[in-house]
This record gives structure tokens, C-alpha cells and sequence, in this order.
């Protein structure tokens, strides 16, 4: 059987537990191999500057839509936030961290979301409201810690959207009057862990420097999800643009009686795909989305999986809800206008962008076990990667960068 690299399956582990937290640094940051080591000394005095995680503020669950707690479910995500939060000072210096996944960039791409002008009651909830256009900021990118790795090795992709000019209050409470909202997707319908108390052995024998943890992992998937992160871990691609992404994890849809929980999906409008080029550069993913974008518009369909029976678990991340059972509709059209994404400028404008899946209208709420440990992991990194670094974060907004 294929084996599967530790490294691959912590960043897709972190991808979708702590997906798209904020970074700043350039591209020539050192990996895990080749990062010098902080100084001990240094690495507590940081950590002091940075608050546990708040055991009190963990979400609660809805148990009309199907959500349950794990035992100790709260303690369990403070305990991976701060085995992440090692990871992030043994792999970078302070002032150099970098995303702890997805580093590598594709490119952020300037872009129009409409949504339908005729949707159904049930669909038309929060952003979702019919005939409304939102511009847009789109990051393509690997999800692999390694941000120099090639990009034809199997690799979890990722597409982070950011609406522009979205009124209400957030669910966030640092970042409630902010006037975004956003949307994670990766390459893959399912995830390959359920259980917070998998997750943690996953992450704690991933990133320790033991033979023994290492062999520990197999055991700490077990046989499906196993096969599950090969899959995901498998995947090349020809371009970012041709890719379908899907939400993974359930999100809540409306407010009130007949809030529903549902998944997103985004894909081509295109039917069909380029081939993967016979001799692809390391950074081909990049090259395609610039050529696809100097030649004209692309475009994309925003899909919406809204939950048809109590047997498609909101719990349950791995097992993929049945489409002949439970549809995606059509809810918004992404257009990617022609344009040149391809600079300094811009790359950095990327780099300081943050997504996180609770940056988000009540309307579109987290749910489930994974995303109620992607708050808590979330703030945590974010906050030590910005000490790290002794800065702030930025706050997103529609001007584009400049020459």
C-alpha cells in the first residue's frame, strides 16, 4: 500500500481544523527542514504574551440540527491548538512564521460572486439574498506545510472566498462589525478523522521527532480514515480553475425554525479540463491560472447541499452525503474577471489576508465537531504567529494593490 507523508497529512490535518489563518512573511520563509530553531528563552517569553484558549467561550451545540459534543471536547481543542502552536515555533523564527497550511499560494484573484436572482425561500438565507452581486477576493493554494514543494505531487487544494461589503453582525466577537464574510473549501468531499480524540493523537505523533509516534499514526486513523487521507493526499491537478472544492464539513443555512444545515461545493462552469502538462514546472498550478486569466473571464459555479435526512451526519465528516439523495443547487455564479494577479503587489496583498469559517453571518454558522475545534485552533494560532511576527492583523478590504 502507498504510503502517506507525515507532513502531508498534518497540513491537510490543520487545513481543514485551522484552515487559512492569517501569515506574513515573503516566499523565500525556510521550511521544517531548514528553519533555524528559536531560542528557548525566546519561544517563553512568546508564549506569555499569547492567552490560553477560553474554555468557556467553546460553541455550543445544536442538537436540532444534529450536533452532539464529544466528551471533553472543549480541553480536547485547546490541547491541539497548543501542539499546533509548537509545531508553528519549532518549524519558523519569530518574525518569519508563515501559515501553518496552505502557505503556497496559487495566486488571489480579484472576482464577482451573484447569487441567483430566483432562489427558493430555504436557500435564500444570509449572503444568499437573490440578485445581489458581492466582489470578491479568491486565494488558490496547496495545502501542504512545505511551501516549495511541486506542485504535480498529490496535495490537498485550496479555495478561500472573501465577499466584500456584507452587512451585520459576524459571529466573531473581536471581529463582529467587520464587513466580510467567508467561505473555505478544499479538494475533497470528506475528511478523514471524526473524533477530536483521533485528531489530537494525529497531531501530536505527526509532529513529534519519534520513530515510535510515527508509527503510531496508521492506528491513530485507523483503516478508513486511512484510506481517506490517501486519497486526499493523492490528487494532482491541471489548474485551479478546473478543480472542484467542497466545504467538507456542514454549515448551518438561516436562522430560527427552519435553519437547516448544509455543504458547499464550488466548480468549473467548464465541462472540461486541461490535461496536466507532460513536463510540469514546480510552480505550474500558478502558471495555468495566470494564462487562464490573461486569456479571458473564468467562470465558477457556487453549489449549495442542503441536508435531506437526519442519516446524513452533521457529526460525521467522513462519509460523503449521497447526491441522488440530497442535490447541490446552484445558489451564485462566481465570475474571475481577465486580469494580472501575477505581482509583488499582489502576492503580498495575499499574503496578508485571513479566512476563517466562523468569520461568518449567524445565517451561515459552523457546525459540527471539526469546525467547532477550527474556532478555538484558529485564534490561537492567529494570535501567536502575529506575536511571532510583532504584528497586527490586517483587515481585508476591496482597495487593490499597487504598483
Amino acid at each position: 500500500m502507498r504510503t502517506i507523508p507525515v507532513a502531508a497529512l498534518l497540513s491537510v490535518s490543520v487545513a481543514v481544523a485551522g484552515c487559512g489563518t492569517q501569515a506574513a512573511s515573503g516566499r523565500d520563509t525556510p521550511t521544517a527542514a531548514t528553519a533555524p530553531q528559536a531560542e528557548p528563552n525566546a519561544m517563553r517569553r512568546a508564549r506569555q504574551t499569547i492567552q490560553t484558549p477560553d474554555a468557556s467561550a467553546y460553541p455550543t451545540a445544536d442538537a436540532e440540527l444534529g450536533e452532539a459534543l464529544f466528551p471533553n471536547e472543549a480541553s480536547v481543542a485547546e490541547q491541539i491548538s497548543l501542539a499546533i502552536e509548537d509545531m508553528l515555533r519549532h518549524d519558523y523564527v519569530p518574525g518569519r512564521a508563515r501559515r501553518d497550511a496552505h502557505p503556497k499560494a496559487h495566486g488571489c484573484v480579484r472576482a464577482e460572486f451573484t447569487v441567483d436572482p430566483s432562489l427558493p425561500k430555504s436557500l435564500a438565507q444570509g449572503v444568499f439574498i437573490p440578485g445581489t452581486t458581492y466582489s470578491a477576493w479568491i486565494r488558490f493554494s496547496n495545502g501542504n506545510k512545505d511551501a516549495t514543494r511541486a506542485d504535480i505531487k498529490g496535495d490537498a487544494r485550496g479555495m478561500a472566498i472573501k465577499l466584500l461589503d456584507v452587512p451585520g453582525k459576524k459571529l466573531l466577537d473581536d471581529v463582529y462589525q467587520a464587513t466580510t464574510q467567508d467561505f473555505i473549501l478544499i479538494s475533497h468531499p470528506v475528511f478523514f478523522a471524526n473524533d477530536p480524540n483521533r485528531y489530537l493523537s494525529l497531531v501530536r505523533d505527526g509532529s513529534s521527532g519519534g520513530v515510535f509516534a510515527k508509527l503510531r499514526i496508521p492506528f491513530d486513523l485507523g483503516f478508513r480514515g486511512l484510506m481517506i487521507a490517501r486519497k486526499i493526499t493523492s490528487k494532482t491537478i491541471s489548474n485551479p480553475l478546473q478543480t472542484r472544492y467542497w466545504s467538507t464539513v456542514p454549515y448551518q443555512l438561516g436562522v430560527g425554525a427552519d435553519r437547516q444545515a448544509v455543504k458547499y461545493s464550488v466548480r468549473s462552469c467548464a465541462t472540461t479540463s486541461d490535461p496536466v502538462p507532460k513536463k510540469p514546472g514546480p510552480d505550474y498550478l500558478r502558471g495555468a491560472l495566470r494564462t487562464s486569466l490573461q486569456t479571458g473571464d473564468a467562470c465558477m459555479d457556487f453549489l449549495v447541499q442542503p441536508r435531506t435526512s437526519p442519516r446524513m451526519g452533521v457529526e460525521d465528516v467522513m462519509t460523503e452525503w449521497d447526491e441522488s439523495e440530497s442535490p447541490f443547487y446552484h445558489v451564485a455564479s462566481i465570475r474571475i474577471p481577465r486580469q494580472t494577479f501575477d505581482t509583488p503587489e499582489q502576492d503580498a496583498f495575499c499574503e496578508a489576508l485571513s479566512f476563517n469559517p466562523w468569520h461568518a453571518l449567524p445565517a451561515h454558522k459552523p457546525l459540527g465537531a471539526m469546525n467547532r475545534l477550527r474556532k478555538v485552533i484558529y485564534k490561537q494560532i492567529s494570535e501567536v504567529r502575529h506575536a511571532m511576527n510583532a504584528s497586527n492583523p490586517t483587515t481585508p478590504t476591496s482597495k487593490a494593490p499597487t504598483r
